[in-house]
């Protein structure tokens, strides 16, 4: 079983740009969370949390993304299931969606991005002043953070069988209690 560190490697050997690494972390910290909740094993979902958009800059298309990463993740020895959590972590892989990892990767990927973006336009730029109100807010705002697909939020929320208010503000929460490494504790 590969460790954190190791995933972390891989991550910036092929991940140079900050945002993707932070939001690799963000994604981390949501996954975590419900793993930690859950009663699942914590490294296993940080791992695939870390590793779920490590070939983005890569393969940066969806002929490419993540299909082509799977490989190279095969070849370094990472188990099926967290190759396989990871490639349903796409709809358009179509690779259905079947345990809790798969579903909370999922559930958690687009939403930890769209906290992170709020997070930047708060006049402090912190976490700290998201919270359910402003998320639900802005996901209506069709020209906020326009790449961040709405509909994976919501469906990510039903998937996991949680209200999308109890989902959003189980993420924030999450990445409050991370905001430093996260980068976004603001500058308050």
């Amino acid at each position: 079983m590969l460790d954190r560190e190791q995933a972390w490697t891989i991550l910036c050997e092929f991940t140079k740009s900050e945002g993707l690494r932070k939001h690799a972390l963000a994604v981390e910290t949501c996954v975590t969370a419900y793993a930690r909740k859950l009663g699942e094993d914590e490294a296993k979902w940080s791992v695939t949390a870390l590793l779920h958009d490590f070939d983005w800059e890569i393969h940066p298309t969806l002929e490419g993304h993540p299909q082509k990463g799977e490989a190279i993740l095969e070849a370094r020895g990472v188990p099926e299931e967290i190759r396989r959590a990871i490639l349903s972590h796409a709809n358009h892989t179509g690779v259905a969606r079947l345990t809790p990892l798969e579903k909370t990767l999922f559930a958690c990927d687009e939403l930890a991005g769209f906290i992170t973006a709020i997070s930047y336009v708060k006049p402090s730029r912190s976490v700290f002043e998201v919270d359910v109100a402003s998320v639900k807010k802005k996901m209506k705002d069709k020209a906020f953070a326009r790449s961040v697909n709405r509909q994976d939020i919501i469906d990510g929320a039903q998937e996991l069988n949680v209200p999308l208010e109890e989902h959003i503000d189980f993420c924030v929460k999450a990445m409050q209690e991370k905001a430093e490494p996260l980068g976004l504790k603001g500058n308050a």
